[in-house]
This record gives structure tokens, sequence and C-alpha cells, in this order.
């Protein structure tokens, strides 16, 4: 679709299906190459895509089966797209097989029970779906007891193993051709169940419906599956022959799953957007799949449309709330990895090198550092560093990936889960000789408690007052007192003020920042000729407080020193 007047009620955010989007005029970027990709090796059975969350995965999945289903006429939604200019392959295969299509990213639950009832409703609703089938008399009748009782909801545990062969098979007596199958976001409900703590109950499930429908089955056309990760296949796929993978590290479908830097730019040219892409590339490029760079498409769309709607240009964090990414979270709860100078590194724009593996199993995800660097590499939080291997690597790091944060946006989902984590963790904490220390204007002991804090804590803002504010404001909140951030005070704005209504006392803090290591006492003095000039404590004192302490804190790196005066040197 080319269109430079495009309204934003063409840009189809959050539609992921493709006869949807085609037959309401929406903007698609074409990517049915896929479909002729696919076809190249058509002899292999089964194939499994794997791709971050929000790239794609559902909508290719709705193209294949808008193309490929023996139900539908697709000649006027294909129509202009780059497939139709195989006319030989569309002839032999478009609208041409019987297709079954199902998705298991619904399929969730706190426990198995609940999860279970979520996967035999999918079942149900695609047996419903499919229920001319049941009418027919080329079905077995055995097989149409077996349907109507998953139709109703009603299968047991074996025949919710068997209902995708039993309905292969079905459709096959039906149409007497074997059949495509496309499963979408295999892995969601195997995701679930590991956090959750019923992974082998929903493995054995899972794992016996896509072995039945895939290993050996004279029913099968070819399949094509996704999800997230690419669990190793003697977990999952056990014997099954003939199937091929395509993760992010492989090449051949790269250009399919996320925006190329040409579809970027026709996007933004038929929105009247070109002069924002400097902006999109820094928030939402910076992804290497395969030998390409990709960007997200589910952020892109958003952007735009938000520029159309409203005017705003102010890029936002659209991925991070597809998500809790506690990923990054169990990554830093871990206290027998120490990853506090590599997450730095990240967050500094650097890159780490750590040995990648694809081949996963969900219940080991967390069991060694390595498999955490993995599937952080594999969700999307981390991308291979262009230049792949830095000239410096070593020969006997050959086997290592360098791993980089893609853009600004991933970027910020870091800084802010770092934050969060820390201020649980001090929360969490005994911070009893801390505020010891703050009440008793001892110096000396918090320059010293200060300085072990700030050397277990990971940084970001490479050093700026802004992180050692938060990481202040982190330690002080949550402990009982009231504590204000940049507190409106007498001539100016504090950095800290903690206020112990009870025993009418408060503190007030402010901290900056050195140039160096030898000026950090000049910075510390400073920071407390600044409290004394511009009249921080007057106002608390006016508010009843009797006794008002003043900080001055210097930071350097990981560096602190704290000076301090009472409330009569500094009114």
């Amino acid at each position: 679709m080319q269109n430079a007047s495009l309204q934003h009620a063409e840009i189809p955010v959050g539609i992921s299906d493709f006869a949807e989007i085609r037959d309401n005029g929406y903007y698609y970027i074409d990517k049915t190459g896929l479909i002729s990709r696919l076809l190249e090796t058509a002899a292999t059975k089964a194939t499994l895509i794997t791709r971050p969350r929000r790239f794609g995965k559902t909508m290719a999945m709705s193209m294949l089966a808008a193309f490929f289903d023996i139900r539908q006429d697709s000649r006027s939604r294909f129509a202009g797209l780059q497939i139709t200019e195989n006319s030989a392959l569309c002839a032999a295969w478009m609208n041409q097989w019987p297709t079954l299509f199902l998705t298991f990213k619904n399929v969730d639950g706190l426990t198995f029970e609940s999860a279970y009832e979520m996967l035999a409703n999918e079942i149900s609703k695609i047996c419903k779906a499919h229920a001319y089938l049941s009418q027919s008399e080329k079905i077995d009748a055995d097989d149409r007891r077996i349907f109507l009782r998953l139709k109703a909801g009603e299968g047991s545990r074996t025949d919710i193993k068997n209902a995708v062969d039993t309905l292969m098979r079905m459709m096959q007596a039906y149409y007497g051709k074997p059949v495509i199958l496309l499963l979408d976001e295999y892995d969601v409900p195997i995701a679930k169940a590991a956090g959750s703590g019923y992974y082998s109950q929903m493995l054995e499930i899972v794992k016996a419906m896509l072995v039945t429908s895939i290993k050996d089955n004279p029913c099968l056309r070819l399949a094509v599956i996704t999800g997230c990760l690419k669990i190793a296949k003697e977990s999952i796929f056990t014997g099954t022959n003939n199937f091929v993978t395509d993760t992010i590290s492989d090449n051949r479908y790269d250009e399919f799953f996320g925006f190329t830097e040409e579809e970027i730019k026709r996007l933004l040219q038929d929105t009247g957007c070109m002069d924002q892409l400097p902006q999109i590339r820094t928030w939402y490029d910076g992804y290497h799949f395969g030998d390409i760079d990709v960007y997200c498409p589910w952020d892109v769309l958003n952007y735009v449309k938000q520029k159309l709607t409203t005017g705003s240009v102010q890029p936002q964090n659209y991925w991070e709330h597809t998500s809790d990414n506690s990923i990054i979270r169990s990554f830093l709860e871990r206290t027998d990895f120490d990853v506090t100078e590599k997450f730095e590194t990240l967050l500094k724009g650097g890159c780490i090198r750590e040995a990648v593996d694809e081949n996963l199993t969900y219940d080991f995800l967390t069991s060694s550092e390595s498999n955490l660097w993995s599937l952080l590499y594999s969700t999307g939080y981390l991308t291979k560093a262009r230049p792949a291997a830095p000239p410096e690597a070593k020969s006997d790091e050959s086997r290592l990936t360098a791993l980089q944060i893609p853009n600004a946006e991933v970027m910020e989902i870091f800084r802010k889960s770092v934050l969060e984590w820390f201020r649980d963790k001090a929360a969490r904490s005994d911070r009893h000789e801390l505020f010891d220390a703050l009440w008793s204007g001892d110096a000396d002991r918090l320059t010293r408690l200060l300085s072990d804090l700030l050397f277990d804590t990971i940084s970001y803002h490479d050093y700026a007052e802004s992180f050692y504010h938060a990481f202040l404001t982190g330690l002080v909140s949550g402990a009982g007192y009231m504590v204000e951030s940049n507190y409106e005070s007498g001539l100016g704005r504090p950095d800290l003020v903690i206020k112990d209504r009870r025993n009418r006392r408060a503190i007030v803090i402010e901290a900056k920042t050195a140039d160096s290591s030898s000026g950090m006492k000049t910075t510390c003095q400073s920071a407390l000729r600044q409290i004394r000039e511009k009249e921080y404590a007057k106002k608390i004192e006016r508010d009843g407080f009797q006794t008002v302490l003043a900080y001055g804190v210097a930071f350097f790196r990981k560096e602190c020193l704290v000076c301090s005066c009472a409330s009569e040197q500094i009114g």
C-alpha cells in the first residue's frame, strides 16, 4: 500500500490477522516472500521459526493460513503482493491444501489445572471452526466421537494429547489431501508452566501433541511452528526426523520477521514521517537476525500511529508493556552470579562476550549464568554486536558471541529493572546501621557504609548525578520515614529530605559528582555550602522540626565521601 495521505486509522496496531488487514485496506508491509522461501524446501516436513515477542510471528502464520487454506479464496487478498509474481507456485499451493492453524499464545494459568483448561478450550475452538468434519460420512466413527468430545470441551487427557493428530487425520479423510499444520507460539504453555511450577505436567501434554502430529505422520504435508525459544530437540521433539529450525542466528528467513531498513523508509515516506527516521533508528532498530538488521515492527507501528493520531514525536517504550520483563530481575536476584561489571558494560552501551546456546529447555533456563545470557539473547533483550567479533578477541574466545543492548528502548527497560531491583533489595535489607549513622551525624561511618553499598550495586547513566540520586533515594525509601526527593524548600531544591515526624527531626542531603577522587573533598564542601546559602533547613524548621542535620555527599565513580553539619551551622 502506497499512500502519502495515509491516516492513523489505516495503521494496523494490534491486528495480527492477515485477512482482516487486507480486507480493510490497512497498511501492510509485504512479507509474502516467506511463502516462496518456505516452499523452496517443501520436502521438509516441519520448520520451527523462533523470534522474540512482537516481531510478527502470528501475522506471518495468519498470512500462511490465508494462502494455503483450501476453505478460503484469497486471490484478492494477495493481489499485487510479491508472491503473485510466481503464478505456477500460486496455482499449485494457493488455497489448495487443508490447513490447520492454531495458537497456544493464550494458554496460561497459575496452576496446571487452569492452564490445561485453557488448552482444552483452544482445542474446542479449533474443533468448532472445523465442525463440518463431524457431518461427513468420510470420517471414521471413532474419530467422530473423539472430535465431538473435544469440541464440547469434554475430551480426556489422551484425547487432548492426540487432538491435533485426530484433526489432521479427519481433514485428510475429508479432503483427500495431506494437511498443512500451522502452530503459533508453541512454547507459551511450557514457559508459563516453568514459571508456575507445573513444567513436567505441561511438557507431557505438549510433547505428546507435537510428536504425534509431526513424527512419521502420513497426514502431514508440512508444518510450520513458531515460538520464542528453540527447545532442545530431546526435550520435546524426540525422534522427529526431517525437522529444521530457523533462529535469530540463522539467515534463511531473517528478513521476514521485523522491518528492514528499506521497509522502514517506505513506511515513513508513505506516512509523512520521514523526518523521524533518526529517532526511530535510535529507539527501535539495532536487532541483528541472521545477516540483516531489523527494527521491531510493534514499536515502529505504534510510534507512527501515535505521530499521526496526536502529532507527538516523543518516543515511548511500547515493547516493555508486552511482558513483565522478569528475566532481567531473575538474573539480578541470583546471588551466585557476579554480573555487576557485565551489566555496567551493557548499560554504558558496550558489549560483552558470552557463550550462547540456543538449544535450551525451560526447566533449566536459569540453571547457569550462560543459560541466562542465552535467554536474554534469544528473547531480544540482547543482540549480536556489530562487528560480531571485536578485533581484540582472543583465539580461545572464538566460540563466544559479542552481545549488546540493541537500542534505547531496551536500554530503558534494563535501567528501570536495575533501579527497581535495587530499591526492592534496599527495602528488604537491614538498614539499622545506616539510619543510626544518619541520625547521629556520623559522616565517617556513612562514608564507609555508602561506599560498600555503592560497590555492590550496578551503575547506570554512566555515573551521572541522576544515578547517584536514585541510589540514595532507594536506600532511604520505605524505612518508615517521610522521604521527599528534590523537595521544594527554602531558595532551591535539595536532593533529599528525610523527616522523622515522631521525633521532630529531619535530614537534608545534597549530592554532587566530583571530577576526580582527589576533588571529592572540595565537592563535598560545595554541597554543604549550597545547603547553607540556599537556606534549605529554614522551611523545615518553621514546620516544627527541632533538629535538622545536613549532609553533603560527593561521588566519584564507586567512591563516596560524606560531610555533615548540624542545624545551628546551616541556619
